[in-house]
């Protein structure tokens, strides 16, 4: 009977250390995988497509684990079940646990790319190709496609953009932020318009994207702005040429070469101010909230003329006499 209850006492004893040493190393698989990094990919963001798994997301995060364990470890972890699509960046040494909650969080990775004000299209599609991580969709899309597509009743597009910082998440087309940037300025130009000051001799919201274009080129010192605008709407007001050199050079296109000649001045252009009544035809460039505010909302001034003076800044006159005077001390050096 002694040796029956020795037996016994052994295979408890047995069963109990065989139990512990089960115990010791299930928790040395679980804390393995609590601390596991991800296996990086060939770069660093990583997409969650619709209706994939956090079951499979650990599968394709750490492919060294087993489906047993992983459906283990998920058990315990129910909070990371409800993962949400999209493109996250995920640092080499993310743990998968925190990658999960990343994407539990929904917390995409965004880029940001700068549309520039006082740039043309062609410098903001350009821009738009070489942004990282976006699509391109537009290498062959006509300008008269594209203001079909957004809807314009402008077959050119020139000047309807709202320049600023445009967020995005890789999958996102070039289309997609132009879209957004056509939208914003559309409601802001219709904002601005119901506020403009009375009696301005621009008589529709695209005509003071036009002069805003002008004063955007003319111009990067934002207290000048209104000044200037003053400026052109004090010789719309008494029929006055415009006479401003990006407008010559906006109508010259590819045979700009950095030089304004006599030629140039008087070559018969439908952008050339110099030549031509009242407003080009279309804006010459993408006008900043501050340009066209300063068209709808000009300071006010007695003058008609202003010249560089040097450093972006700009002498403003009241009188043909007093500007050649400027021309001569600032230009001529005399």
């Amino acid at each position: 009977m002694s040796k029956l209850i020795k037996g016994l006492k052994g295979a408890v004893l047995a069963a109990t250390l065989a139990g512990l040493g089960l115990a010791g190393y299930g928790y040395q698989q679980w804390q393995k995988i609590e601390n596991l990094t991800i296996t990086p990919g060939e770069h660093p963001l990583f997409v969650v497509h619709r209706g994939e798994t956090a079951l499979q997301l650990t599968g394709r995060l750490s492919p060294e684990l087993s489906l047993l364990h992983r459906r283990l470890w998920l058990k315990f972890h129910p909070e990371l079940a409800a993962v949400r699509q999209g493109t996250y960046r995920l640092d080499e040494h993310t743990r998968l646990r925190d990658a999960l909650n990343t994407f539990v969080q929904g917390d995409v990775y965004r880029l940001n790319v700068t549309l520039v004000e006082g740039l043309r299209l062609t410098d903001w599609l350009a821009k738009l190709a070489g942004a990282e991580y976006l699509e391109h969709t537009l290498d062959e899309v006509s300008e008269a496609t594209l203001a079909e597509r957004l809807g314009s009743e402008h077959s050119k597009l020139e000047g309807l953009f709202l320049p600023e910082t445009y967020t995005y998440t890789p999958g996102d087309s070039d289309y997609d932020v132009l879209e957004r940037a056509y939208g914003h300025m559309q409601e802001f130009l219709d904002e601005a318009w119901q506020s403009r000051e009375a009696n301005l001799p621009v008589e529709s919201p695209y005509e003071a994207l036009i002069l805003a274009s002008i004063i955007e080129k003319e111009t990067g010192i934002a207290e000048e702005r209104p000044l200037i605008a003053s400026v052109f709407i004090n010789r719309l007001r008494r029929g006055m040429r415009l006479q401003t050199d990006p407008t010559v050079i906006y109508g010259m296109g590819d045979d700009f070469d950095g030089n304004i000649r006599k030629r140039d001045l008087q070559a018969h252009t439908p952008y050339n101010t110099y030549v031509i009544d009242g407003l080009p035809p279309t804006p010459i460039a993408m006008p900043s909230q501050e340009a066209i505010r300063a068209v709808l909302n000009p300071a006010k001034s007695q003058y008609y003329y202003f010249v560089a003076k040097g450093e972006g800044r700009h002498y403003f006159s009241r009188t043909l006499r007093e500007h050649n005077n400027a021309v001569r001390r600032y230009i001529l050096n005399r």
